[in-house]
This record gives C-alpha cells, sequence and structure tokens, in this order.
C-alpha cells in the first residue's frame, strides 16, 4: 500500500481536504502530519481510503465520510464522525461532545473518555466508547447500537426512539423515554465478536456486567406514553 504524507503545517483545512479528495483517486494510504487539532480535518471523503492523523483533530473530525477509514492517534474535538454513512473513525485518546452525531452507518471509535450528546440523533451504525460518556448520551437516538466500557452520565437516552445503548458501567440516571434491561445471550454473543474487533479484549465473566438501554415507548410523543409489550 502506497503511502502519501501530507503535512498540514501552515495549511487551512480547506486546502488539505482538496489535497486528500485528489490524490484518493489512485492513491489508498494517507498520513497527515502536524494536524494542530484541525477542524473539519478529512471530511466529505467517498473513497475507502484509509487516513492516519498523526496528532490531535479539531471539530467534526471524518464529518460526512463514505466508506473512509480514518485514524485519530491523538484526541478528537466535537463531533467526530459526524454524519456518516460508512466507513470507520477511530480516535485514540477522547473525544469532545456529540461523538457520531446523526451517523446513518460505519463506525465509531473512542478508545477513552466522550463528552455530552453522544449518538445524538444516529440512525444506524455503532459507537464504541472505551471510557466514560457524558450527560444525553443517545439523545433522540433513532437506531443503531453505542456501546460504554465505562460509566454514563446524567438523562442516558434522552428521548431514544430506537436503538440500544449498552453499558459496562454505572448510569447516573436515564432520560425520558428510557429504561434499562439485562442483556441476553444474543447482545452478549454480539458484544463478544464485536469489541475484539477494535482492541477491547475483555474477560469472559465481565460480559455480564452490561446491561442496557432501550425505549421504554416507540410512539413517546403521541398520546398517553404506555411501556411496550
Amino acid at each position: 500500500m502506497e503511502e502519501v504524507i501530507i503535512d498540514a503545517q501552515g495549511k487551512t483545512s480547506r486546502e488539505v481536504n482538496q489535497i486528500l479528495k485528489i490524490s484518493c483517486k489512485d492513491k489508498d494510504k494517507f498520513i497527515i502530519k502536524n494536524p494542530n487539532a484541525m477542524h473539519y480535518i478529512a471530511a466529505g471523503l467517498t473513497e475507502p481510503v484509509d487516513v492516519e492523523i498523526d496528532g490531535s483533530a479539531g471539530y467534526f473530525a471524518g464529518t460526512m465520510i463514505h466508506g473512509a477509514r480514518i485514524h485519530i492517534n491523538g484526541n478528537a474535538g466535537w463531533f467526530p464522525g459526524d454524519n456518516m454513512t460508512e466507513g470507520e473513525v477511530i480516535v485514540d485518546g477522547s473525544a469532545g461532545d456529540g461523538v457520531g452525531q446523526g451517523i446513518y452507518g460505519g463506525t465509531v471509535v473512542i478508545r477513552r473518555d466522550a463528552g455530552s450528546r453522544t449518538g445524538e440523533i444516529m440512525k444506524n451504525g455503532t459507537i464504541i466508547i472505551g471510557g466514560n460518556s457524558g450527560f444525553m448520551t443517545g439523545l433522540f437516538m433513532m437506531g443503531g447500537r453505542i456501546i460504554i466500557l465505562g460509566d454514563i452520565s446524567d438523562d442516558a437516552g434522552e428521548s431514544i426512539i430506537r436503538g440500544v445503548i449498552y453499558i459496562k458501567g454505572a448510569i447516573k440516571s436515564l432520560g425520558k423515554n428510557a429504561k434499562v434491561e439485562e442483556i441476553n445471550d444474543a447482545d452478549k454473543k454480539e458484544l463478544k465478536e464485536l469489541l475484539p474487533q477494535y482492541g477491547f479484549n475483555l474477560e469472559r465473566e465481565e460480559y455480564a456486567d452490561f446491561k442496557k438501554i432501550v425505549p421504554l415507548s416507540k410512539r413517546p410523543f403521541y398520546g398517553k406514553e404506555s411501556e411496550e409489550g
């Protein structure tokens, strides 16, 4: 695989992204040096290329990608993977608010902690947080799955419509229309198959620590709320 090194020092995010979009037609691996927490880095890529960001990224890293695989060696600001449809955004450090906001597909992995509103209005896809996730995780979640290996803060699953949030640690409080259930054998199998793919190697007995947040009602804003089933 041929590597192309892009030095972002002294360049704008528009200039870096233009180089990526032009070069990804015939190259498949990029390393971005000196990103200096640049915002909108690797935005809108629609080719199945690998992009390694050698440092931290700012806001909206990998926003609206379709098929690209982005690996950030440092931290990320707000909204990494925002509205992506396919591909991966992997952050070795921590990230700010809105991880995976509105995603339609693909996978976002934060190896350490995430800020608030993780997975807000996500439609599908997968978000994995290796540490803790802040308040209103899963806000207006419409599908997909969020996996939190640490704790989850206040109002977890606020106004969740569809999808599931798996939590290994503690739940500080639940939001409107959210309820907690025990995981079943199918859930455990799903977690055991997925997590090691991203370097989260748990002991067999640790999977019993997970529980899940699911919607209390599929139609919480129409008439009287009632629990499904």
